[in-house]
């Protein structure tokens, strides 16, 4: 080994004498205050663990519980028929509310009620409250587009539309909904923004691996239950509070609805969701509460279990049991 050179800083080299003539510097003494002492250095603590792509990909915003919603006195009309009459009904954060009751019970028209559709209907109106937290969402002040950002719906049928690309179908709620919004904020509109909402959001609705390769393909050419779930992401890409589901399997294969059933129960820690359904076994599943409606009233609402074993009504004994409806 090639011994180090001595350094002429720390003075003579080991091993010599110095110079008779050289001055030999005194060594300072130097008065330290206690309290100015360095602590001894402590060990590095080891780096935290990589957190999880999908978990780093996916906003903050997809990762807090929904709101409730409250109905109050809640009535529907189409001109001078009254299908909803005056339903008091609270929908829990953080749970999947099932609405269940014969064919023009009035369900899918109080689903409607709740996110402002009805209204778009020629003659169709509503009245009395519906709450978002304590946000009336038919305040005279209120922007319609910012309420369905707010609370999301996915209809019977898949309806993707038809001319966009898997990106553009889920990207295009976050371009209308662009600045406009119930609880503050804004949008961007540039693709480049967009990409990881709309990844995080195909994530959320169990797609991104079935789709992450066909992002620029139309959403049309997906599978049903596919198109059922792009719709989901399309409405979780604008980071709403409720999603409300409108018989969202009745048009879906067995395979295709254990997934979209599987999903709910995956996303109900993020929003509220609230869905209609005919099929008994699949509020079964899926609902932590159920609530019964006959001619347009709300009969009975309770948890799940309760509903279809002891029901306090007889009326919704006799539906769930299948006597009736």
């Amino acid at each position: 080994m090639t011994p180090l050179p001595p350094s002429t800083a720390a003075g003579p080299a080991v091993g010599h004498s110095p110079p008779l003539d050289a001055e030999i510097p005194t060594p300072r003494t130097v008065a330290m205050d206690p309290d100015e002492i360095a602590e001894p250095r402590q060990a590095r603590a080891p780096a935290p663990p990589r957190p999880d792509v999908s978990a780093a990909t996916r906003p903050p915003a997809l990762t807090k519980p929904g709101l409730a919603v409250r109905l109050r006195g809640l009535r529907a009309f189409y001109g001078e028929a009254e299908q909803v009459k005056g339903v008091d009904l609270e929908f829990r954060a953080g749970e999947v509310t099932a609405i269940i009751g014969p064919s023009g019970c009035g369900k899918s028209t109080m689903v409607r009620c709740i996110n402002r559709m009805h209204e778009e209907i020629p003659g169709a109106r509503a009245e009395g409250q519906v709450l978002l937290d304590d946000f009336d969402v038919y305040d005279p002040s209120v922007d319609v587009v910012a309420v369905r950002r707010a609370i999301g719906m996915v209809f019977q049928k898949p309806n993707p539309f038809p001319t966009m690309s898997v990106f553009d179908n889920v990207a295009a709620g976050l371009r209308l909904t662009a600045g406009r919004s119930l609880i503050g904020g804004r949008r961007s509109r540039s693709q480049a923004a967009q990409q990881p909402q709309v990844e995080a959001a195909l994530r959320s609705a169990g797609l991104w691996d079935e789709v992450s390769d066909r992002l620029h393909e139309p959403g049309s050419g997906l599978s049903g239950g596919q198109q059922q779930r792009l719709c989901i992401a399309r409405s979780l890409a604008v980071d709403p509070e409720v999603i409300l589901m409108d018989e969202p399997c009745s048009a879906l294969d067995p395979i295709a609805t254990l997934k979209i059933e599987e999903l709910i129960d995956q996303l109900k820690a993020r929003v509220t969701i609230v869905i209609v359904t005919h099929n008994m076994q699949q509020a079964a599943r899926v609902a932590d509460r159920t609530a019964f409606m006959l001619d347009g009233r709300l009969v009975e609402v309770g948890p799940t279990d309760e509903i279809f074993t002891t029901p306090s009504d007889p009326r919704t004994e006799e539906y769930v049991t299948g006597k009736f409806g």
